[in-house]
Formats: C-alpha cells, sequence, structure tokens
C-alpha cells in the first residue's frame, strides 16, 4: 500500500459514524435551545443576569413541585449512574431509584399544561416515550440483555432528562425564572 492510497483513509461516513447517537442528539438540542433563547431574548430585548430565586418555583403547583423534585432525583441518580462503573454494588438500588424518580416526573408532566394551557404540548410526547421505555428497559436486563438495557435507558437519560431538562430553560418559562433575571 502507497502513501497516496486514499482507500485506506477514513470517510466522512465513518468518522461521523463514530460520534455516537446521543452526542448527535444533544449537539442538535443544543443548537435548537441557543437559536430559540436568542430569539425570544431578542425578541424581548432582554439581557439575562444569573441569580436563584425560588420563589416562582415555592409558588408553583403541586404537580410543578412533584415533577421539578422528581426531575432532580432523577439527574443526580442518572448522572451517578452514567459515570459509574457498570455493575457496581449500588447500580441495581440506584437504577431502581432512578426508573422510580424518572417515571414520577414523567408521570407528573402530563398535570402540567402550562404551554398550551388545557392541551399537551410536544414535550408530553417525551413522557409517553418514557413511560413506554421504562419498562423496555426493565424487560431488557432481565432477559440479561446489557446492551438493549443500555440503549434504552441511556436513551431516555439524555432525551427525557438532558433534552428536555434544557427546554425547560427556555426564556419565560418558570426554571427560566428560577434561574436568571431578565
Amino acid at each position: 500500500m502507497s502513501l497516496t492510497d486514499v482507500s485506506s483513509r477514513p470517510t466522512l461516513k465513518s468518522r461521523l459514524g463514530r460520534i455516537s447517537k446521543n452526542t448527535w442528539v444533544i449537539s442538535i438540542a443544543l443548537i435548537v435551545y441557543a437559536a430559540l433563547s436568542t430569539a425570544i431574548l431578542v425578541h424581548f430585548q432582554a439581557v439575562p443576569r444569573f441569580r436563584i430565586d425560588l420563589s416562582p418555583l415555592l409558588n408553583a403547583g403541586t404537580a410543578i413541585l412533584v415533577h421539578v423534585s422528581a426531575a432532580v432525583v432523577t439527574l443526580l441518580v442518572g448522572t451517578v449512574l452514567m459515570f459509574a462503573p457498570k455493575g457496581f454494588r449500588l447500580h441495581r438500588t440506584l437504577g431502581w431509584t432512578w426508573v422510580i424518580a424518572m417515571a414520577l416526573t414523567a408521570g407528573s408532566s402530563f398535570f402540567i399544561t402550562m404551554i398550551f394551557e388545557t392541551h399537551f404540548s410536544p414535550i408530553h410526547a417525551l413522557s409517553a416515550w418514557t413511560m413506554i421505555g421504562l419498562p423496555m428497559g426493565i424487560a431488557a436486563i432481565r432477559r440479561k440483555d446489557v446492551a438493549r438495557h443500555r440503549k434504552e435507558m441511556t436513551g431516555m437519560f439524555v432525551g427525557a432528562m438532558l433534552v428536555a431538562g434544557l427546554f425547560s430553560l427556555l426564556p419565560g418559562r418558570l426554571m427560566w425564572d428560577v434561574f436568571f433575571a431578565t
């Protein structure tokens, strides 16, 4: 093989294939979030200033308090599960904690209709997907299909926690009001 043999060079498709699906999802979500946030802030001529004010959250309804509390538990426990060695002693216990908190997060979202007042929003599709995906992830590990279990649970963590959590921070939404003043 010569130094100029291009057949041994990685193609663009093979290089892009090495980037995980979750990385693509997070990257696209960040771009969409940045565009939406910028458009909203420019439209209202607002300049955000970081500060923490829990009063909007504390004055929210019960469904929102349950939803946010469960989401925080899910995010914290999920982060530990994602970065700790798989199969460590507490993995199963923390896993069940994560599943219960995730189910509470998804289930409580159906009682929150702030975007369209009386109707579900597109975000509720993530909640429905989560309620279907949780039993599928549990069934996979019970069948000892570790790869499928990892795929299901990681997908839910990325989609339902990271992406949906990111969009809960759009300007004008409750979590934006908790963390930013405009």
